[in-house]
Parts: C-alpha cells; sequence; structure tokens
C-alpha cells in the first residue's frame, strides 16, 4: 500500500470511530437518564413545601407518573 492508502485508511477509520462513538454514547446516556431522571420524587417535594403547598404522597406519585408518561412519548417520536 501506499502512503497515501494509508493516509485515507487512518481518516476512514477515524470518522468510523467518531461516528459509532457519537451513537453509542448518545444510546448510554438516553438510557441512564430514562432509569435515573433528573428529578426525585424529594426533590419534588420539596419545590412544593417551597410554593406552599402540602404534598401528599399520592399526589406526588401521580406527578412522577406524569413525568415518566410524557418521557416515553418523547422517546417514542
Amino acid at each position: 500500500m501506499s502512503t497515501l492508502g494509508v493516509i485515507l485508511l487512518m481518516i476512514l477509520a477515524l470518522l468510523v470511530g467518531l461516528v459509532i462513538g457519537f451513537f453509542g454514547a448518545r444510546k448510554y446516556m438516553e438510557n441512564y437518564l430514562r432509569n435515573n431522571p433528573p428529578i426525585s420524587e424529594d426533590m419534588m417535594r420539596t419545590m412544593m413545601l417551597q410554593m406552599g403547598q402540602k404534598p401528599s404522597d399520592r399526589k406526588l406519585h401521580m406527578m412522577m407518573q406524569t413525568m415518566k408518561n410524557q418521557a416515553k412519548k418523547a422517546n417514542r417520536k
């Protein structure tokens, strides 16, 4: 192989690696955020108390389910 062929092969390998790395990292972050939402029930409870509302466990659970359902709908699109 000539020097030009080796250089082109290295550039091609770099581009393929970048594309695979990007999509792999994207898939990993989507799964991570789906399994570990950025807002927990404790955070939601604190926010509601700061807004002057008395959060019940039922209301917190309903809000968390709503957020999870909206995230699932967004992932389907």
